[in-house]
Parts: C-alpha cells; sequence; structure tokens
C-alpha cells in the first residue's frame, strides 16, 4: 500500500511541476514576442498568415521586407518562372524599419511596419486578367494609395516580376 501511494505521489509531483513548467514557458514566449512589428490597422487580408515568396533588406534605409503570398500564388510561383500571376492570386509586400536585436548581437530584426503593400490577381468581364494595387502605412496602417491595371505596371509590376527564394 505505501509503494502504490509513494508510486502515485511521485507523478502527482511529477505532473505538477510538468504542468507549471508549461506555464513558465509560455510567459516566456509572450515576453519575447516583438509587439512593435504586429500589423495594426485595416487590412483586406493578413499577409503574416500566407506563405513567404522572398525576403531583403535594405542597409541604404535600414529596413527589411518580405513578400507574402496566398496559396494561389505559392503554388505558381514554384512551378512557373513567367510570373504571370493566374486569377485568385494575392501577394503582400510588408516592410518593416529595422531595430538592433538584443538578444544577438550585431543581428538586426524587424522594429515598426513601414508599410504594407498587396496586389491582388482577377479576371475581367472579357475574361482578361486584372490587377490591383494597395498600399497601407501609418499608425495604425491606413491605405494611402490603390490602383487597377488591365496589364500590371508600376509598383504592382515592380512586385510581380520579384523572384521567389529558393526553397528547399
Amino acid at each position: 500500500m505505501a509503494k502504490i501511494f509513494l508510486n502515485g505521489f511521485v507523478f502527482g509531483v511529477v505532473l505538477a511541476l510538468g504542468v507549471s513548467g508549461c506555464g513558465g514557458e509560455k510567459a516566456k514566449l509572450s515576453a519575447s514576442l516583438n509587439r512593435t512589428a504586429s500589423l495594426r490597422g485595416d487590412l483586406p487580408a493578413n499577409p503574416l498568415a500566407w506563405r513567404v515568396l522572398a525576403s531583403s533588406a535594405s542597409r541604404n534605409d535600414s529596413t527589411m521586407s518580405t513578400l507574402y503570398g496566398n496559396d494561389v500564388a505559392i503554388q505558381y510561383a514554384r512551378t512557373n518562372s513567367d510570373r504571370k500571376y493566374p486569377n485568385g492570386s494575392a501577394l503582400s509586400l510588408v516592410t518593416w524599419t529595422q531595430q538592433e536585436d538584443s538578444r544577438w548581437f550585431g543581428a538586426k530584426i524587424p522594429a515598426t511596419v513601414k508599410s504594407v503593400e498587396f496586389v491582388w490577381v482577377s479576371s475581367a468581364a472579357d475574361g482578361r486578367p486584372s490587377y490591383s494595387y494597395q498600399k497601407f502605412a501609418g499608425t495604425p496602417l491606413k491605405k494611402s494609395s490603390a490602383e487597377e491595371y488591365q496589364v500590371p505596371a508600376d509598383r504592382a509590376a515592380e512586385l510581380l516580376s520579384q523572384r521567389g527564394a529558393v526553397m528547399p
């Protein structure tokens, strides 16, 4: 009987320590999230929920950017090289200012969001592709420009022409 009690006691202690340890990990994770880099504002979609196509950093203006794509855009980019995205494709370029990483000497991490740009590919009434470009800036993020194109031009063409990173 004492042996069963002792085994139950040991199991209870291990369980209690495991549960309390999990809470500590959640607290550590919450404290380590970079909340200044989060997207706040009235965006048509959350590009951070999409997959990464490419990323870049600019030392000249101390920014870093990530190009995200929805599932249609990602699938097309990984199987085609012409970058004539099909109907339903969506790309978004999120650009942040940079800050020093206090946990890693010499590293830079995203600071505040500078802009979020979207390109949506749809089909016009006549069946030809149609392109919609939107840019959001400020704190919180607000739409600062919007354009519609039959043939991608200006910033929309630039985003659509970016090559995806080679993924293993």
